[in-house]
């Protein structure tokens, strides 16, 4: 699987949420043949809903195209490390893998602040690949949080 091509399908949907004034992360979903199953950006602001986040839009998405809320052998591609909320959602829609770029030591699940996918009391742990297209990733994200401040 061709990680960074799918990671910069999900960077360019973190532009489209940048766009519009949300914070930029975008995921991608796709199946075990390369498939895009999903693509999405965050919507919290502009939705008023706490769990749109990039990652769980998709899961929507790609369970809605699957008629089917566990999504057996797909891989989440998301710009940003997914936080608690949108691992355990991962986690109970049996994601095989998780592809994340950026780290995420305040709110990360993947590795950095928790570990969903090491935890043995969870029925089920999906492969985790960090750090792809990493630069980048975090980059748009500093960008967006100077010019907040700013």
């Amino acid at each position: 699987m061709n990680h960074e091509h799918f990671m910069q399908l999900a960077i360019e949907q973190a532009k489209k949420a940048q766009k519009i004034e949300e914070v930029p992360v975008g995921a991608i979903i796709t199946d075990a043949e390369g498939n895009i199953l999903a693509s999405a950006h965050n919507q919290t602001i502009s939705k008023s809903d706490p769990t749109a986040h990039a990652e769980i839009e998709a899961l929507r998405k790609a369970s809605t195209k699957l008629r089917n809320y566990r999504l057996l052998s797909t891989t989440l591609y998301a710009t940003v490390e997914p936080c608690v909320m949108c691992m355990g959602a991962i986690v109970h829609a049996r994601v095989q893998c998780v592809v994340f770029g950026a780290p995420d030591p305040k709110w990360g699940a993947a590795g950095s602040l928790y570990n969903f996918s090491e935890d043995t009391r969870l029925n089920h742990h999906p492969q985790i690949i960090g750090g792809v297209c990493a630069d980048e990733c975090r980059t748009m994200l500093q960008r967006f949080f100077r010019m907040r401040r700013s």
